[in-house]
């Protein structure tokens, strides 16, 4: 038997959810795709920051950011990172 489901109460605050969204390749859901243009990132991170799926992808070159990704495999196209780039760096494209 398993072990019964916790009320939304119960749940500790900043509690871990039970399966993170990195486990499951969730890509194929999404309709439009967040493309970045490199010239334009500033490489501030905000995109990294909002992300609610861990998408955005970071390449460290020591203690500075050389490039920013999107990994598509677990994207679900939702938009937060286009719509917060300050440097409108991130543009949302329909999905091929």
């Amino acid at each position: 038997m398993s072990a019964p489901l916790k009320k939304w109460h119960e749940v500790p605050i900043a509690g871990i959810p039970w399966l993170p969204s990195t486990e499951y390749k969730t890509g194929t859901w999404r309709s439009f795709r967040p493309t970045i243009d490199e010239s334009k990132c500033r490489r501030c991170l905000i995109c990294w920051i909002y992300c609610p799926e861990t998408a955005i992808r970071v390449e460290w070159d020591g203690d500075k950011v050389k490039r920013v990704w999107v990994d598509y495999d677990y994207c679900k196209g939702c938009g937060i990172c286009a719509r917060e780039c300050p440097a409108k760096a991130i543009e949302m494209r329909p999905e091929v």
